[in-house]
């Protein structure tokens, strides 16, 4: 999964537009946005956030600077627990070219020391969305963690797998708004994972969403 290889596939796969959320870091989003726009695809700044719930959010932002800063605020939330190599596995930054610059050396595979309300507020004062992880899959979804959607959580979205999943969040929660943004994509680990060019979105509503924070 270097930044070479998630563009070039997105590429072999039709895709016009790509989004790199790593896990409670954004050091690597320079990088990646760098690759993507050199090979034309248009590129969305984000990280995935592991709440004190062990809740999965994702933070997508319209510039640079505000998904950076927002990055300072994670690795500050961080408990300084180092990362196990042996067990872990390298958590490497890469430059353009593919080549290792940098290792990071705090786990990031833990939650971050916030809860879901001040995360919320969080990527909303760096001028984010702020969008539900995989919302009825896997472990560390807001419906695996708490089993519904709060009310009055101010969410921008929804990340989900199908279509149907939509109404079933809705039926389960009829106080949502009406302007939530609901994302469909490939959440992918693997290269292998990376989808089609089945679904799309129109960028007015995520660049109205942008709007409300700045």
């Amino acid at each position: 999964m270097t930044p070479n290889n998630i563009v070039n596939m997105s590429l072999l796969k039709g895709l016009e537009c790509i989004a790199v959320c790593d896990h409670n870091s954004a050091a690597q989003q320079k990088t990646m946005a760098l690759v993507a726009k050199e090979k034309g695809l248009h590129y969305i700044y984000g990280i995935e956030v592991q709440t004190i719930e062990e809740v999965h959010v994702l933070a997508l932002f319209e510039k640079e600077e505000h998904c950076l800063s927002f990055g300072e605020w994670v690795k500050e939330k961080l408990p300084p627990i180092p990362n196990d190599v042996q067990y872990f596995g390298q958590q490497q930054i890469m430059n353009e070219k593919d080549e290792e610059i940098a290792s990071e050396p705090i786990l990031l595979l833990q939650s971050i020391e916030a809860g879901i309300n001040e995360t919320c507020d969080r990527v909303h004062a760096h001028h984010g969305l702020f969008i539900l992880a995989h919302v009825m899959d896997r472990a560390n979804s807001i419906m695996t963690q708490l089993g519904f959607i709060p009310q009055g959580l101010p969410i921008d979205g929804c990340e989900i797998k199908e279509s149907m999943q939509k109404e079933l969040i809705l039926a389960m929660h009829p106080y949502l708004s009406e302007e939530l943004i609901w994302l469909i994509d490939s959440d992918a680990h693997q290269l292998i994972d990376i989808h089609e060019n089945e679904y799309e979105i129109d960028f007015e509503i995520l660049k109205k969403g942008w709007r409300k924070y700045v």
